[in-house]
Order: structure tokens, then C-alpha cells, then sequence
């Protein structure tokens, strides 16, 4: 059976249908879709249980992660300042939104404004996902800048990565807003690996130690 992401789903509804009812309508019908992701990461990250650690396989695995946080898709959301980036340039965002409190920009032009539930249709229009937002002003996950060393330092502090632990760091991998990554919309490039393969890298790299790169 052939699954959908939300933002596919809700692109295939006329525009007038993408009320909160249908939003909701998304969100039940992605499950079985994440479902169907989660179990074979699930399974994947068993494989690793009793497993020793070895730093070198779990940084070979994290500078393939790398690449993914690096790339347009991520990092444009996960900038240095308080304003988000756009294109696959990464430069500053045009309209110059602001992050805001909690991560969805602030007074009048909040992210939703403009990122819809779904996919705006044409060539470089907005990308949609019903939770577009930034990383809260109180925890920014800056990826914008780092170095592999900080960046593997960063994320696998609960201090800096939303009080996450190894197993919600592991089941992240397949949030809704990571996997529209995948999903872009027209005219953007998509992360430099799969997601089966950014997932199980980012499993590996955290089962084998989470170790981080050496700084040159």
C-alpha cells in the first residue's frame, strides 16, 4: 500500500477543503505512514542493543548525518540568528520574520501565516507542514556555523536539544516536520541522502556512542 505525507494529502485537497477538520483528516491519515517508518527504525535500532560502542563507526555515521543537518532543508530553520533562512542558498529570509518565544514568529507574521498545512503549489512557493515553526527561543539547536564536533556535542546534550533522551533523540528521526525535509515542494533540492539512510545513520551514530568528530 502506497502511504502519503500530510503535506501530500493536504495538497491533493481543493484549497477551500484545508480547514482544521481536514488537517485532523491529514494527521489520522499519516499515522499508518509513520507507523510504517517507525517499526523498521524501531527494529533497526534493536539490532544494535548489547552492541559495544566504537567510536570510529559512530562518527563515520554522524558525519553522514552531518551532510543531512547541513543541507538547506534543516539548517535553513535551524539558523544563528533569530530569523530564518530560505532557498537552497540559505540566505536570510525575505520577508524577515522573527523567531519569536516559542519558535512561530512573533505579533502578526507568524510562520503560518504563509507555511501553510500543505505545500503552497508553484515553482519556489512556501513549503507546508501543519507544525511549521523554528526551535524555541529558549533552546535555538542552532546548526548554522557548527563545526561536526559542536554539532554532535549539541545534540546529544539534553541541555541543548529539548530535554531529549538517546531513545527520543531515536524516534525523532520520523517526526512529522523532519520527514517533510523529504518533501519540499518545487524547485528545492532534497537532503544529500535518503531518509532510510540519514534515519539509520542517525541511529547507528547514537547506538554505537554518539560519539563526537575530533575538531581538526
Amino acid at each position: 500500500m502506497k502511504h502519503f505525507s500530510a503535506v501530500k494529502i493536504l495538497h491533493l485537497l481543493p484549497h477551500k477543503t484545508i480547514t482544521f477538520p481536514a488537517i485532523i483528516f491529514a494527521v489520522i491519515a499519516l499515522m499508518p505512514a509513520i507507523n510504517s517508518m517507525e517499526e523498521p527504525l524501531r527494529a533497526y535500532a534493536h539490532s544494535f542493543d548489547g552492541a559495544k560502542k566504537d567510536s570510529i563507526e559512530s562518527v563515520k555515521a554522524f558525519l553522514q548525518v552531518y551532510q543531512v543537518l547541513m543541507s538547506p532543508r534543516c539548517m535553513n530553520c535551524h539558523p544563528s540568528g533569530d530569523v530564518p533562512l530560505q532557498g537552497d542558498d540559505s540566505h536570510t529570509h525575505a520577508m524577515q520574520p522573527q523567531r519569536g518565544k516559542e519558535g512561530k514568529g512573533m505579533y502578526a507574521m507568524k510562520c503560518t501565516n504563509c507555511h501553510q498545512p500543505a505545500n503552497t503549489p508553484g515553482l519556489h512557493m512556501p513549503p507546508g507542514n501543519p507544525n511549521w515553526h523554528m526551535p524555541p527561543a529558549d533552546m535555538k539547536m542552532v546548526f548554522q556555523g557548527r563545526t561536526p564536533h559542536q554539532l554532535a556535542k549539541q545534540l546529544i546534550d539534553p541541555a541543548q536539544n529539548g530535554h531529549k533522551t538517546k531513545e527520543q533523540l531515536i524516534a525523532h528521526a520520523t517526526d512529522a516536520l523532519v520527514l517533510s525535509s523529504w518533501t519540499p515542494g518545487d524547485g528545492r533540492t532534497l537532503p544529500p541522502l535518503s531518509h532510510e539512510e540519514f534515519a539509520k545513520a542517525w541511529v547507528k551514530w547514537i547506538k554505537k556512542g554518539a560519539y563526537a568528530p575530533h575538531e581538526d
